[in-house]
């Protein structure tokens, strides 16, 4: 198999969530993974992003990538979709091949043939860069961002999460109420869960709204990856 390595930490939550079902996805295919980890500080980050230091972020994430080049791993991965704002400067000189989200949220969106899509996530995500990488993978496809006050709403919802790995009925209620108005007002077909840390409190199957769950994609291309030689 091949090995990939995981940078972890940006959030705990959902690095955990990642080994899980990596690792119950290479069980079922009968298969050991080959997985090499490192552990990055998701404060640090965070720190990174809020301050728009999109270099710097790029820098520290590399630092991790090339230990994880060191420990014998064939590709790497961010198992969180804030950090991939800086995916661009990282491809450029990463020692290692990246497993891209975008890339991989790019191909679904195609092969689904959706034309109109929202993102759930951290404010950065909903606000940033990331909008304009996607649509690079995705031409086709028209991204509709929330009214300001729900972006405010579902990043501190977002955030209460990354901090306390803990749902809240309120905000499992005000995400499903935002949802439902971005398909009523602005003919949005299906929402992506672009929020690794939203595993916590739904999934595709028991949002309540048309999600695509882009951690999902992610994890089915990392295991691809394994499987490769």
């Amino acid at each position: 198999m091949a090995c990939v390595g995981i940078v972890g930490g940006l959030g705990v939550g959902a690095t955990v969530d990642y080994y899980e079902r990596i690792t119950a996805r290479c069980k079922a295919l009968s298969v050991v993974p080959d997985l090499v980890f490192v552990h990055a500080d998701v404060d640090r980050g965070q720190g990174f992003v809020r301050a728009g230091q999109l270099d710097a972020l790029a820098d520290y994430l590399l630092g991790f990538i090339e230990r994880l080049a060191r420990a014998g791993a064939t590709a790497a991965a961010l198992p969180a979709v804030t950090p991939h704002i800086c995916i661009d400067r990282i491809v450029a000189r990463s020692a290692l091949p990246m497993i891209d989200i975008v890339a991989t949220i790019g191909a679904e969106l195609g092969a689904r043939r959706l034309r109109r899509v929202a993102l759930f996530g951290t404010t950065f995500t909903m606000e940033g860069s990331l909008w304009g990488q996607l649509a690079r993978h995705a031409p086709d496809v028209e991204i509709v961002k929330p009214q300001p006050d729900e972006i405010a709403f579902v990043g501190k919802a977002y955030q209460r999460l990354l901090d306390t790995q803990q749902g809240d009925d309120a905000d499992t209620a005000g995400l499903r109420r935002i949802a439902a108005d971005l398909q009523r007002r602005d003919g949005v077909e299906a929402i992506l869960l672009a929020g690794t840390d939203l595993a916590v409190i739904f999934d595709e199957a028991n949002a309540g709204f048309p999600a695509i769950d882009v951690a999902r994609l992610h994890i089915e291309a990392i295991v691809d990856r394994l499987m490769s030689r």
